[in-house]
């Protein structure tokens, strides 16, 4: 049964329910691939699917627009894959269960997938209506944005022709997107040494944080799980002589985590004192983030970890000197544009990974040599614990353009529309326009969409409303592009 029937634009939320039930996390993007290449086959339409799934669908212009210069709707395949701890899907094999209430649209323990898949919901709509007046379309999907926008980058764009891009992967209506940081995905990698100890085995679990999109939340002040994780293990330590069995937090490099685990072997008869100082770090933190993230906690407990081997103290002592000492969160704010965060980044994921522990943070910065410098950072401290670090998934930064007629026009039908004017924005965030804007020299883009709130985290939602307004300032922008 449809949850979003009866739901106007019609066509945008049939098919916004269609990618739903299709799995679709960042690196699992062949389904809904092939679901956009059936789409495309059933409606007639030229198509091209890479090996990488990548699609591009074109579309002849409606009458009147046939000769137009034609234009490229474009956003992403795959989703951020993130569930609260109780919930039983697997992403792999399911569909989301999204729900609606009070007009706002929501998926039941995970994250709802708007970003972006209402950007592919509006470019079908679209390439399926026979009433929608536009100039000719080259609608391209990208895969694995989420991670790095691989898909982007390994694009063949020469058989695009488009040199205005219509990009439906921003997050808040009233927000024209017209500039964004470049960015790339560093994982650094500690060798550790174990060996045969005795002692009780504890789980310490840090929980209870709001996470987030690290380019978008990263300057609301929110709490990172994995950093928290080094400072807790760092203070526990000074006091108990623990050795460090494992330790894992964070699902994506692009999502603040919310929660960090760790097993460590703690001599016996220091049971309580730990017990007593985790209820004290508890406080500390709670006092702490009050205002972004007042429900963490810190808790701890006797566990059964299978291996009686531990860490040996000098690799113990390594990964929480790694945890304490790589930097983390805003490095640096611009100085040209108001409240824009120029360089950061995001420790997303830290796992322990057979005789290793590797971190893997998002890096990005509107400043080229900024990114550079904060990867040396890493790097340096890495190679003197004996670790090493790998850079993929580099982006380039999206450079504003003083004289752009799309971002004019969008300005003007934006007024008329709402009767006031829509802000005009850089983004620490990266967009895929970057990249198209380095392979399509003299591209004219603007990035645009309806309000989500809580993207990447399982509280994720999407307002029914925005998408309707948005839907009719897309079409207003199609009819008004140049004939």
């Amino acid at each position: 049964m449809s949850v979003l029937g009866g739901l106007e634009p019609a066509g945008v939320f049939h098919y916004f329910e269609e990618v739903c039930n299709i799995p679709h996390g960042s690196g699992d993007t062949k389904a809904i691939s092939d679901y956009c290449v059936a789409f495309a086959k059933k409606h007639q339409l030229t198509y091209k699917q890479d090996e990488y799934n990548n699609i591009i669908i074109w579309k002849e212009g409606t009458a009147g627009y046939e000769q137009s210069a034609p234009v490229m709707i474009q956003g992403h395949l795959d989703m951020v894959c993130e569930k609260e701890p109780n919930c039983d899907i697997d992403f792999s094999k399911e569909g989301l269960r999204i729900q609606l209430e009070d007009g706002i649209i929501s998926a039941k323990g995970t994250t709802l997938g708007g970003d972006d898949g209402i950007a592919v919901a509006f470019a079908l709509a679209i390439l399926a209506s026979e009433e929608i007046p536009h100039p000719p379309l080259e609608v391209v999907f990208t895969v694995d944005e989420e991670i790095g926008m691989l898909g982007a980058s390994a694009l063949d764009c020469s058989p695009l022709k488009s040199r205005i891009l219509l990009n439906l992967d921003s997050e808040e209506e009233g927000y024209l997107l017209v500039s964004c940081a470049g960015g790339v995905t560093a994982k650094a990698e500690l060798p550790v040494v174990y060996e045969d100890k005795s002692g009780t085995s504890m789980e310490i679990i840090i929980s209870g944080l709001k996470g987030g999109h690290s380019g978008t939340e990263i300057d609301k002040g929110r709490g990172n799980a994995c950093q928290l994780m080094g400072r807790v293990l760092y203070r526990i330590r000074k006091s108990i002589p623990f050795s460090l069995c494992r330790i894992e937090g964070g699902l994506k490099d692009n999502a603040i985590p919310r929660e960090a685990r760790a097993v460590i072997l703690v001599p016996k008869g220091e049971c309580g004192e730990m017990e007593t100082m985790v209820k004290e770090l508890t406080k500390e933190l709670q006092y702490e983030f009050r205002i972004t993230d007042p429900d963490v906690v810190v808790f701890c407990e006797k566990c059964d970890f299978p291996n009686t081997q531990a860490m040996t103290g000098v690799s113990t002592s390594d990964v929480i000197a790694t945890l304490v000492n790589l930097p983390g969160g805003i490095q640096r704010m611009s100085f040209e544009i108001e409240n824009l965060v120029q360089t950061s980044l995001n420790l997303g994921i830290m796992k322990t990974e057979g005789q290793q522990v590797s971190f893997s943070f998002s890096v990005r910065s509107s400043v080229e040599t900024e990114k550079r410098a904060l990867v040396d950072q890493i790097t340096c401290l890495m190679e003197q614990l004996g670790g090493m670090v790998t850079c993929s998934g580099e982006y380039p930064a999206w450079e504003y353009c003083p004289d752009s007629s799309l971002r004019n026009l969008m300005v003007e039908i934006y007024e008329e529309q709402y009767g006031e004017k829509p802000v005009v924005q850089a983004l620490h965030a990266g967009v895929e326009c970057g990249i198209f804007t380095n392979k399509l020299p003299g591209l004219d883009c603007v990035s645009f969409g309806p309000d989500m709130k809580d993207i990447h985290t399982p509280k994720e939602s999407m307002d029914v409303a925005s998408v309707k307004r948005t839907w009719e300032y897309t079409l207003e922008i199609l009819k008004r592009l140049p004939q």
